[in-house]
């Protein structure tokens, strides 16, 4: 959701490079959805904190800079805001300040006592121009300032700070600058994401590394309850009591801000869906060891208890509980123990059966989804065990985790996942295949064979890109006007079904609805009439041929009853010939590892349609990237 960046550079040469890293910082964190963008300014000399802000694109914000310009500074904070309270405009935008002016704040999350502080404030006097709860954490901070001033006789903001952070329920990472201290940017987070950018002579702050990496790839992570200071020569990092972090963590940044750019692709989705080989194949590095034993990242189980372990639970939210419907097929089958998927955000709301011998996989691209994050700490509670998957480092979830893989993809932009989709399958199949080493219900020759088999489908995957778009961008055009579409699978496929539906919902906005194919006679089949475009995604014929059969007497359903059949099948399938209108062809692959090649032609698809629609397929209405509160 909101983007947030801060930076100290030297308090004695104001220059533009505090705007600068801001502008640019938030131009790389627009694919988490945001309806207005603001920056805040100060240097030494200035009365008042000076704010710029403008409801709409961040093109918006630029365009009322560059007609009036802002003055040199040397720390700024800069925001993109996903309206929560209060409607999309300029005076909800952030950043807010303090009644005096003298501080200003951006915040990311929800803050729950907003109502009763804004009643406390109005009581005493404060008065308030936006319908925002962060307006009132401006207020407030503004008036602990005024308190610690009397107290002591000099600002001390970071003092502040670690007091609102004290007194503030809900979720929230705020930063905030006083023209008081105009050496100096502060921080506070509680279950809301806020990374560190060290520099030379200047460092950095973020909502996630994209804000700061194209100046440092060294970050240093912030946990929960922890307030954080940086100013051109350091960093300091403490408690909300005021107690000194010793030694916070410090890691360096995979990928550079070039991934973060289209590179000449016509939008980030292209781009995304065009990485997914490479996707799945850095996900794959470094798996197996010399003594041929499968590798997770980071690992704080004992082997004893993942030998132990006697259930499942796959968390996550969208596209990532989709890639967990596919990791239920792939671990049961090789692991040979129940997995049960659950939305995260449905999790802890039902009281779930847990205990110490229930492994929890949370599922999230960012590391940073909320519903995923509080349904890993209530099993923790329970005394499961947590393991992420995870594309993020550094992120909340993978740090509250028992142990974590990696997906390796690369910083995904465009607001519908792509490439993390596919990663995060593959990873959950490295999962299956670790699980079933330690279980010994797999041989290891097997184990190895499978491997061999997942390093292939990049290829496979590649093959697609090579030879399917065409083909798909004549459908998309032909289908423009489609008001509406089923999406049927079986097996893995019907996941695959699932994913496909929410891409066209996303990005295309048009109503379709994904099901299991055997669903078909139980109700579905009542909206097909004739020319509903109905996508099938059919198993291979060699094998369980009773699966093929299955879909193929699904599809002679729908189409007596005048169906437009667009079908996601093996090369050279004879029966979907004779049936469909229009196929998107795959290479042969084993039907477990189907998912990896068969979403890639529908996730095309959607973004063809969106195309064809003149819709933006980066940054769909509505929709945000990280979705940090619940």
């Amino acid at each position: 959701m909101c983007g947030i960046v801060g930076y100290a550079g030297s308090i004695v040469t104001p220059s533009r490079k505090p705007l600068e890293v801001c502008i640019q910082g938030l131009e790389r964190l627009e694919y988490r959805g945001y309806d207005s963008a603001g920056v805040a300014l100060a240097s030494p000399g200035m009365d008042h904190v000076e704010v710029r802000k403008k409801a709409g694109r961040l093109s918006n914000l630029i365009e009322n800079i560059e007609e009036h310009p802002l003055p040199d500074a040397t720390v700024a904070i800069g925001h993109t805001r996903w309206a929560t309270n209060g409607v999309p405009n300029d005076v909800n935008a952030h950043p807010h300040s303090s009644q005096d002016g003298k501080v200003a704040i951006i915040h990311n999350g929800i803050i729950e006592n907003a109502s009763q502080l804004r009643l406390d404030l109005q009581a005493e006097g404060y008065r308030f121009v936006s319908s925002t709860d962060t307006e009132v954490a401006a207020k407030l901070l503004g008036k602990i300032v005024d308190n610690v001033i009397a107290e002591t006789g000099q600002p001390d903001l970071f003092e502040a700070m670690r007091r609102l952070g004290r007194m503030l329920e809900g979720a929230f990472t705020i930063l905030a600058i006083d023209c008081r201290q105009p050496g100096i940017v502060v921080g506070a987070r509680h279950d809301s994401p806020l990374v560190v950018g060290l520099g030379e002579g200047e460092n950095y702050l973020g909502s996630d590394v994209a804000a700061f990496v194209a100046y440092t790839k060294t970050a240093m992570e912030i946990d929960q309850d922890q307030a954080v200071m940086i100013s051109a020569d350091g960093v300091t990092v403490t408690d909300f009591d005021g107690n000194i972090v010793p030694d916070p963590v410090v890691y360096t940044v995979d990928w550079d801000a070039s991934a973060a750019e289209k590179g000449g692709w016509d939008s980030f989705m292209d781009k995304e869906i065009h990485e997914e080989p490479a996707a799945v194949q850095r996900t794959l590095i470094g798996r197996l060891d010399d003594n041929g034993n499968i590798n997770l990242d980071e690992v704080r189980i004992d082997e004893h208890d993942f030998k132990m372990i006697d259930k499942i639970i796959v968390i996550g939210c969208g596209t990532a509980s989709y890639a967990g419907l596919v990791a239920k097929y792939a671990i049961e089958h090789w692991v040979r123990i129940p997995v049960e998927v659950e939305l995260a955000h449905e999790f802890r709301y039902r009281d779930p059966i847990l205990t110490p011998r229930t492994l929890v996989v949370a599922i999230s691209q960012s590391g940073e989804t909320m519903d995923t994050l509080m349904a890993l700490r209530h099993a923790r509670e329970q005394g499961s065990k947590v393991l992420a998957i995870c594309n993020t480092q550094g992120a909340s979830i993978p740090r509250e985790s028992d142990a974590v893989l990696y997906t390796h993809a690369g910083p995904e932009v465009a607001v519908a996942s792509t490439k993390a989709f596919v990663a995060q399958i593959t990873a959950a199949y490295v999962l299956g295949l670790y699980l079933a080493q330690l279980k010994g219900t797999v041989f290891r020759d097997e184990i190895r064979q499978t491997l061999d088999s997942l390093k292939a489908m990049p290829a496979k995957i590649q093959w697609v890109l090579d030879t399917q778009p065409e083909r798909i961008k004549q459908a998309a055009a032909q289908l423009e006007d489609a008001q509406s579409f089923l999406f049927l699978g079986r097996h893995v496929g019907y996941p695959v079904a699932l994913e496909g539906a929410l891409k066209l919902k996303e990005i295309a906005y048009t109503f379709t609805e994904g099901f299991a194919a055997g669903e078909l006679k139980h109700g579905p089949i009542a909206l097909v009439d004739e020319g509903e475009p109905v996508v099938f995604i059919v198993p291979p014929a060699r094998g369980r041929n009773v699966l093929h059969a299955k879909v193929i007497s699904g599809i002679e359903e729908v189409k007596a009853r005048g169906a437009y059949i667009i079908a996601v099948a093996e090369e050279d399938d004879k029966d979907v010939e004779r049936y469909a209108d229009v196929i998107f062809w795959r290479p042969e692959c084993p039907t477990l590892m189907s998912p990896l090649v068969d979403i890639v032609p529908l996730q095309l698809f959607a973004m063809d349609m969106a195309k064809q629609k003149g819709y933006d397929v980066d940054k769909p209405r509505n929709l945000a990237k990280s979705v940090t509160v619940e």
